[in-house]
């Protein structure tokens, strides 16, 4: 793959999770936000526990796609150090495809397989 396509995808998919980033963390503080309202008695609250489990799920999900955006970053620096497309695991070739589908992927799909 070349250097141009490569740093293309990478940024391609470092603006999207910026952007995914962004909207997580506003859903956060919006329902963080409208629970501040609230009594705070999950237990005889029937709305509580189905606000404290929004916070916990979009919190889960704002925390993946930081460490999705961390992830692009060290694919940026693996393409720099010339070793974009090089497993971490056995050393062989990462398929172009699955730099395609998978822009910080750092194993190829035999090595993803044995797990």
């Amino acid at each position: 793959m070349e250097k141009r396509v490569a740093t293309e995808l990478i940024e391609g998919a470092r603006a999207e999770t910026e952007r995914l980033v962004t909207a997580l963390a506003r859903q956060h503080d919006d329902i963080v936000a409208a629970s501040q309202f609230d009594s705070g008695d999950d237990e005889h609250d029937p709305e509580g526990a189905t606000i404290a489990f929004e916070r916990a799920q979009v919190q889960a999900l704002l925390r993946q796609a930081q460490d999705d955006l961390a992830a692009l970053g060290q694919a940026a620096e693996r393409l720099e150090a010339g070793v974009y497309e090089v497993c971490e695991r056995c050393g062989g070739p990462i398929a172009e495809d699955r730099l395609v589908a998978l822009p910080a992927t750092r194993i190829c799909i035999t090595c993803a397989n044995r797990r």
